[in-house]
């Protein structure tokens, strides 16, 4: 018998982790050491007794909190996989898609950066002595950090579009439920 590989888009697979995290959270969030933790924090007094509503069950979702956890590393693993499998181009480079989100990242950074260097050369110091103004010239130029900036923004826009584009082309292993 043949074996059916289930597949899933990588868009998908990102929205799917994306739900795996929020009930992750919410089980974790009803279970009661969760609730003492949070006791703790809270200003209310909690002197009366709490029991498990009806409907809901403290090992039941202690079983489910396990399933979704498998379930998120496994998705998570594949799409660690695909990112690395598929290859982007950019700025001249063959790179990995897991390269490719690291240059995005890092690119998101340096704009901060330029953002903060436009802002400050777009303003000369000028120091008041006695009779005298004495201007002190910006240590980079205001066009330059402009220009900078706004190459760098094109570049993050373009690497942007292609990990976009590649999200809806790259197939991650995982059946989605």
């Amino acid at each position: 018998m043949t074996e059916v590989r289930k597949t899933t888009r990588l868009y998908e697979a990102l929205e799917l982790r994306g739900e795996y995290d929020a009930r992750i959270k919410t089980l974790r969030d009803c279970l009661p050491e969760a609730r003492q933790n949070r006791d703790l924090f809270s200003r209310r007094d909690n002197d009366s007794s709490r029991r498990p509503a009806p409907g809901f069950s403290v090992s039941g979702a202690r079983d489910q909190l396990r399933s979704l956890e498998f379930k998120r590393r496994k998705l998570n693993a594949a799409i660690q996989r695909a990112n690395f499998e598929h290859r982007v181009e950019h700025g001249g480079d063959d790179m990995s898609l897991t390269e490719a989100l690291e240059t995005r990242k890092a690119l998101n950074d340096r704009l901060g950066e330029l953002h903060t260097q436009v802002v400050d050369s777009a303003y000369e110091r000028i120091l008041h002595k006695e009779e005298r103004d004495i201007v002190e010239d910006n240590e980079l130029p205001y066009d330059d950090c402009r220009t900078r900036l706004d190459e760098a923004r094109v570049e993050f826009r373009q690497l942007n579009r292609q990990i976009r584009a590649a999200s809806f082309e790259v197939e991650v292993e995982y059946a989605d439920e």
